[in-house]
């Protein structure tokens, strides 16, 4: 199917970076780094947006002829409209089911922005606050510093900022040991810092949201999710859960390597599903579209714009993300952690960011506030060239050196004759 390229006649999106009332603000927020208000929109050149998803088409082509990835699925938004769509390889190997745009994946850490937008629009009902104390709603809620557990609040436990050292327990919920015992044990964990004091990224204690969720509201977490985010922005095949993943009528299965360009489907693992406000939420690519839009301002029904600057404001600084990746330590200058996303200074741009994984799936969102243009790619196996793409559409869109951060330029090693990889194809809306 031919490519379908960009028409940029289009309204802009109205600016997510919008003045912050003190009341609305979660706590602890450094003022020198939030975001500034009333930023102006701008716009890509067409002419730059046009070239620059010739070559992510390129760049997509070349990496499902290596055979890189099981199966992949992506797409490029541009003032509310997808101007982009591409899947690649297999849901399923073993069957040969195609990648579909309605193909659902673990979305993994990807999950947590569902998290705190619910959070943010429960604040907004008078449901809780961002200062609301732990202590305060859930009983069992201990630290080893009690005075410490004392403070911790509902932005802290969301903001990647409790004082816990990083993942903890992530290794016992690996293990299959109970969700429910796990926060019970935080009391047996020493602090790495004070409440609001330095980062530190968590799935055990950011699920912590669920419980507080259900205790003020009544309702379960994920029925409120569903009801307040999947239903209204027509998310149609998004869910919570395994058993929801495994009922999707296309769902891409994990897979692993079995020599170079083939790939065997196993099993999902049910220990993140177990967290599902960090990491329990399932989506396809025409799902995930509609959540960037809605992210980029463009759903203000569902997400008002003010209710966004909130969740993309820049938190605690989390400096060791500057530096885990080539492109990292090349592009960004700035890096915190918001409300269930990070905000990097990429290319001297604000970027919103996350990026998820759990086994068998990889996932990342992106996009430049603004300039209303984001990133959804998620695939189904282990492979990281996927990740590399991501970055060299950012500089492209923004004008900076080209450099092949996926490593497709390099030479493919060498392999056997192998079957066809799989269909590609480019989706019109």
């Amino acid at each position: 199917m031919p490519f379908r390229p960009l028409t940029l006649a289009l309204a802009s999106a109205l600016a997510l970076s919008v003045t912050m009332s003190a009341a609305a603000a979660p706590p602890r927020q450094d003022p020198a780094t939030q975001v500034v208000s009333n930023v102006p929109s701008a716009q890509v050149p067409p002419a730059r947006v046009k070239a620059a998803l010739g070559d992510y088409r390129h760049w997509l082509d070349e990496l499902s002829r290596r055979h890189s990835v099981a199966g992949l699925a992506t797409a490029v938004v541009v003032n509310d409209k997808v101007a982009f769509e591409y899947t690649m390889g297999y849901a399923d190997a073993s069957t040969k089911a195609p990648v579909e745009p309605n193909t659902v994946f673990r979305l993994a850490s990807l999950s947590k922005a569902f998290a705190t937008g619910l959070t943010a629009l429960l604040v907004r009902d008078g449901k809780l606050s961002w200062d609301t104390r732990l202590i305060d709603v859930l009983p069992f809620f201990k630290l080893k510093d009690m005075q410490a557990a004392g403070q911790v609040t509902v932005g802290d436990i969301l903001g990647q900022r409790v004082g816990l050292p990083r993942n903890t327990y992530d290794n016992m919920l690996e293990d299959d040991v109970p969700y429910e015992e796990l926060v019970r044990k935080l009391d047996e964990v020493d602090m790495a810092c004070g409440p609001g004091q330095c980062y530190g990224y968590q799935n055990v204690a950011f699920s912590l949201i669920g419980d507080v969720i259900y205790t003020e509201t009544g309702d379960f977490f994920y029925r409120l999710v569903d009801k307040r985010i999947f239903y209204p922005l027509g998310m149609k095949t998004a869910s919570y859960g395994r058993a929801a993943l495994e009922a999707s009528p296309s769902w891409a299965r994990p897979h692993r390597p079995v020599g170079h360009g083939e790939w065997r489907p196993f099993e999902p693992k049910e220990a993140y599903y177990r967290v599902a406000p960090a990491a329990g939420v399932n989506a396809s690519l025409r799902d995930m579209e509609k959540w960037l839009i809605a992210q980029m301002g463009g759903r203000p029904d569902v997400l008002p714009a003010d209710l966004l600057a909130v969740l993309h404001a820049p938190g605690v600084a989390t400096p060791v993300e500057m530096h885990s990746t080539p492109w990292r330590r090349a592009r960004i200058t700035q890096a915190h952690y918001a409300l269930g996303w990070r905000v990097f200074t990429y290319g001297g741009e604000t970027l919103i960011f996350h990026a998820g994984a759990v086994q068998g799936y990889r996932t990342m969102i992106g996009f430049f506030p603004r300039y209303h243009v984001g990133i959804v790619t998620m695939w189904n196996s282990a492979g990281a060239a996927p990740s590399g793409l991501m970055p060299m559409m950012f500089d492209r869109l923004l004008g900076l050196p080209h450099v092949d951060w996926a490593g497709l330029e390099s030479p493919p090693p060498p392999q056997k004759p192998q079957r066809k990889h799989g269909p590609r194809r480019h989706h019109r809306r």
